[in-house]
This record gives C-alpha cells, structure tokens and sequence, in this order.
C-alpha cells in the first residue's frame, strides 16, 4: 500500500463526509443501539505473548529490562537477549488447534453479544492480514488470518464483530533494549517489529511526556484506518496511551474517517477509549477493570479479565469466581453500562478450561436471567443497601460483601427488574426505594415473579417493598432476579 496515497484519501474521506475532525462534529454521533442493548461482550487477548506465559501480555516489554522478573526468566529458560529475542517465539506461536467456530459458539453460549478481539497489542505483532507490515499472523506464526476468521463466524451467527488497536503504546514498549546494546531491539533488521523503542525505560503516564514522532503517528493513522476498512468492525477499542496530547489531532481525524466510513457501510458504530482520550460524548467511556458508583446518562463500558493478574494466558493465572462476574455485570448494567469481559487462548489456539468454564457459568445464569440484562435500560436509582462499589479504574478485584439489602434495579417497558445480589435464606426481600410513600415509585405493583420459576411470591407495601418468598432458592453465590409489574 502507497501509505502516502491512503493518507490522502483518509482526508478526502473526512472531507466529503457529515463528520469533520472536529470534537464539535464528532459528539453528534450517536451511541449504536446494538450496544445499548446487547450490554455484554467477549474481549480477546491473544497473541505472541501468550507463547512465553510468563507474568502478563506485558512479557515482551519487561523481558528487556535487565533484572526484572521477566528478564530473569527469560535468560534461565531460553537464553540471552543476544542469542533469543522476542522475535523468536513468533515461529513457536502456531495456533495449529485455533477453531474460531468453536470460539464463537462458546461465546454465544456465555450469553455475549458482541465479540473484540485484539488486533494489534503493544508488542506490534498484528493479528490479522496487513499491507502495511509484514510482521503479521497472516504472514508468520501461525499464518492464518486470525481477525478474519473471527469475524466471519461472529456475523454468521449474529453476533457484533469489534477490534481493539494497543498500537499507540508500541512506540517506547520495547525501549527497555536500547539499555541492552547486545540485544535485538537495536538490530535494524526487526526495527518493522520493534518499532522506534523510544524513550526512558518508565511507562509514560505523563500527559506531555516522550510524544511520538509524526511519521509513527502517521502510521497509526493509516494502520487504524486499514483495520477499519478491511474488517469493517462495529466497534473499535483503544487502549490508554492515546490520552497523550499529541495524538490529539490523529484521534480526531481516525473518528471522523471511521463514522464516515461507517455512514457508507450503513452501520452503526462505536469507538471505546479511556482518560479522557476522546472529548466526552465523541466516544463511549471505558474504565478498565473498574466501575462507577453512580449512573451516568450515555452509555460506558468496563472491561476486565476473568483472570485477576493478566489479560493474556499465563500459566497459573488467578482466576476470579463465576458469581463475581456476574455480580459485576449486573451493577455495572444498573448503572447504563456494558461489560466487556477478556480470555487468554493459549498458544496453540485452545481456550483454557478455566476461562471457559467462567464463559459456561455466566451463561447458565444468563440464560435464565437475562431479560433484566439484555434490552434494558437504567431505572430511576441504580439500586440500594449498604455495600459501596468503588469508582476508577483498577477496583473491580476489591472484595465486596454484598448483603440481602443490596440491590440492584434495570427496567424495560413497565417492569422493574430487582436484582438481589445476595439471596437471604429466609427469601424475605425488603426494598427500600419500592415502598408506597417513597420517592421513585408512585405507581401499581401488580406482581412479583421470581426469574427462572413459576413463583409469584406474596407482598406488601409500607415503608418498603416487603416480599416473602419462602424457601426452596438455591441460588449459592449468584444473584437472584424479582421482576416486578408495575402499572
């Protein structure tokens, strides 16, 4: 591809089209109503890094930093940086058993309904078919178009194909072997794979601090817009970096390229970035691994792992609990937003047992609760009782001990969905914000059903919502869901 001549047609594009790379122009684009509604979606971290399986998918970065943990692995198990490089897992990275059939039908089955692979992580070893850098999986590891492949059995059984870009932090990810003169990093024959390295060796959390070049920018660019073009993804995730004030122009004009491009496909897309990356209401708000303690009136999105320590396959990850999941993705659905929750595959392309089993148990409760997830929207109050959920990013491993009096509301139509995140043994249910003289509910409750049986318990309403629903619920560790009419 004649980058220079994409570049040019990536500003004919914005040029002629109802979205300009303006904040102005870009918060005129609507949140897609396959998000609003489909609330929970399957993220996938796979890539070179899950060959190693070492610490995190941040493997390759700190395997060049002299004394770390990774660095120290690294010589003990394959040798000095001089004699076996990052570069040198990608023949060891061959996916002979990927099954992207397979993948997709146990998503379906954990209930998701959108699915985000990674397309290109810090390590700069893009996933999927690329004229832009020979340094792909079409081309070598495991030489399959691994985007694609995705893509197409996601759309065959109706379910919303999104890609995620982490190209942006590529530009000082491996700067930690410039400090190691022997090593590959400083080999001009990868510079395609390792990229310009610059930089301190320190993960740049300052906003101002070691921008990028233009022509990496420029290549971002043109890189983002190709993955747009050719997988046409309903959805593009960006990880951190790109908050850094110089990729401030490129952000503006990859969005307004992309809503154009998407006008012209006749979809209907979105764009997920965190910090403040993308002004607010020009992109769906993502908080990684956390949450919000409030509503907020546009749709945002938590994504986090089902293993607590990586987002890529390690060896002895440590797993969360099924129930955890789905307690996070109910509070984070009564607060108007979606979850996005990642796996590792292995190298060889198989899904560990463990993550499958959390996708299976998240389903099973799906399949029975779902209608107070999937096509609802917030009610009036979130919900009540007296456990806090801490707000940022990186809280969602903090242990919360929910009680029979926290609940958790969604509504559709005039039912309100009561979610109660911890099922009382005794199965009475006091609901505060549901009482006759309280201030969310003036109208009619004409019945309470419990979710997945055919009991109608009994109930009364005074200064709370008081319902006696007997024995007989064994809902271990999982919320249970009362579905009230009101009228």
């Amino acid at each position: 591809m004649d980058k220079k001549a994409y570049l040019a047609e990536i500003e004919k594009v914005i040029k002629e089209g109802p979205y300009d790379d303006t904040w102005d122009s870009l918060c005129e684009h609507p949140t897609p109503r396959w998000y609003e509604k489909g609330k929970f979606g399957i993220f996938i971290h796979w890539g070179v890094y899950s060959v190693p399986a070492f610490g995190n998918e941040w493997y390759p970065r700190y395997m060049y930093q002299k004394g770390s943990r990774e660095n120290l692995h690294h010589e003990t198990t394959y040798g000095t940086l001089d004699k076996f490089g990052y570069k040198d897992f990608i023949p060891m990275f061959r996916a002979e058993k990927f099954d992207p059939e397979a993948w997709i039908k146990l998503f379906e089955e954990a209930g998701a309904r959108f699915v985000v692979p990674v397309a290109e992580h810090h390590d700069g070893f893009q996933m999927y078919e690329s004229s832009l850098s020979p340094w792909n999986a079409a081309n070598m590891g495991p030489k399959q178009d691994i985007l694609g492949k995705l893509k197409a059995e996601a759309e065959k059984r109706g379910m919303v194909f999104g890609a995620s870009s982490h190209r942006a932090e590529h530009y000082w990810f491996f700067n930690g072997g410039r400090q190691i003169p022997e090593s590959d990093v400083n080999n001009p024959e990868f510079a395609g794979l390792y990229g310009p390295a610059a930089g301190i060796t320190r993960d740049h959390n300052d906003l101002y601090d070691n921008p990028p070049t233009e022509e990496f920018m420029e290549d971002w660019l043109a890189r983002t817009c190709e993955l747009a073009d050719r997988y046409r993804p309903k959805l593009i995730f960006f990880d951190w970096w790109i908050q850094q004030y110089a990729w401030k122009p490129y952000l503006r004009k990859f969005a307004a390229y992309y809503y154009n491009r998407a006008v012209q496909w006749g979809e209907e897309v979105a764009i997920d970035a965190k910090f403040d990356a993308f002004v607010h209401g020009s992109a769906v708000k993502d908080v990684e691994r956390g949450q919000l303690d409030h509503i907020i009136p546009d749709l945002w999105q938590n994504d986090t792992s089902v293993a607590k320590n990586s987002w890529g396959y390690t060896e002895g990850n440590d797993y969360k609990k099924p129930s955890d999941v789905v307690l996070d993705l109910v509070d984070v659905v009564s607060k108007n937003g979606a979850l996005l929750l990642n796996i590792g595959p292995k190298p060889d392309g198989t899904i560990p047992e463990e993550d499958a089993h959390i996708l299976r148990e998240v389903g099973a409760w799906l399949s029975v609760n779902g209608e107070a997830i999937y096509n609802t929207r917030y009610w009036k109050v979130f919900g009540e009782g007296p456990t806090a959920v801490p707000e940022g990013h990186f809280t969602d491993t903090y242990k919360k001990n929910f009680t029979p009096a926290d609940i958790r509301f969604t509504s559709r139509g005039n039912y309100i969905y009561a979610i109660v995140l911890r099922w009382p043994e005794n199965g009475e249910i006091h609901i505060k914000s549901l009482g006759k003289d309280g201030r969310y509910l003036k109208s009619t409750i004409r019945d309470v059903q419990i979710l997945g049986t055919d009991r109608h318990p009994s109930f009364s309403r005074g200064e709370a919502l008081d319902i006696s629903c007997g024995g007989g619920i064994d809902a271990g560790e999982m919320p249970v869901v009362l579905k009230i009419t009101v009228e």
